[in-house]
């Protein structure tokens, strides 16, 4: 049976379930099958996604699990004292290096749908005594966040896999203050996916079917009341994504993106 992926609950089940996966094991589901991230050791992807050998260091043993296509901390411009906001927090890797940044007088939230994902990015923060990160349950489309209450907003290759971008954004743009800003990076399209790809859970959990078009993406953020929208593709990633799923060709596809807007 074709599974539905029109259906918002048949898709988070299967994101779900394939990140509870994940987090059980400790490792990334990027040897050899489609999933967002290189394949490789988690320090080894994260290099080649961006992120720098202080980084590394500076992470948790076990927060970085290998996942993403790019490093929103190098466009989030975080400053000590902000409050930040990370959609998809998975182990807590990307939380972790922001609470560096913001400092003891910042705050870092994570939130994050799979059980499994925030029990281990709880036991992260505990066994590593930082103070000014929590981890909550929740969807990206209805954020367990409070109004105008966060400075700036974080995410790694998440927001694709989210069956209604337009709810994502809006939910976004309600917990930004106002001259809040969204660092983001994510899959994009640069060309219409094939419409069997569309119709595979395994490629729409793994970061790939669920890419939006780069124009589709910009006028529902505009929708959703950001200013100032920047999408910029990076064709460095298409090598990496060539490995995501080998033979198909899907580097012709998709590519990673920096993706930044503010609140008006």
């Amino acid at each position: 049976m074709v599974p539905d992926t029109s259906d918002k609950n048949t898709v988070h089940e299967a994101v779900r379930d394939r990140y509870a996966d994940i987090a059980k094991t400790g490792s990334s589901c990027c040897s050899g099958s489609s999933c967002c991230g290189p394949a490789g050791t988690a320090d080894v992807i994260s290099a080649e996604l961006g992120y720098s050998e202080e980084d590394l260091a500076l992470a948790p043993e076990g927060a970085n699990l290998g996942l993403g296509c790019g490093n929103p901390q190098a466009i989030a411009d975080l400053r000590p004292g902000e409050a930040v906001l990370d959609l998809g927090a998975g182990g807590g890797f990307d939380c972790f290096l922001a609470a560096r940044a913001v400092g003891p007088t910042g705050r870092v939230i994570g939130v994050d749908m799979t059980p499994e994902m925030v029990l281990r990015a709880r036991e992260n923060a505990r066994k590593a005594q930082f103070d000014n990160v929590e981890f909550r349950l929740g969807e990206i489309e209805h954020l367990p966040v409070a109004d105008a209450s966060v400075d700036v907003i974080i995410s790694n290759c998440v927001i694709n896999l989210s069956p209604d971008k337009s709810a994502v954004f809006r939910d976004a743009y309600r917990v930004l203050r106002p001259g809040g800003r969204l660092a983001v990076s994510d899959v994009v399209a640069t060309a219409e996916l094939p419409e069997e790809w569309r119709m595979d859970m395994s490629l729409l959990s793994g970061c790939i079917s669920g890419a939006a078009q780069i124009d589709e993406l910009a006028d529902i953020m505009r929708g959703a009341g950001f200013v100032g929208v920047r999408i910029e593709p990076k064709e460095g990633s298409r090598d990496f994504i060539r490995r995501w799923q080998p033979g198909t060709k899907l580097e012709d596809y998709v590519v990673s993106a920096n993706i930044r807007a503010t609140k008006a």
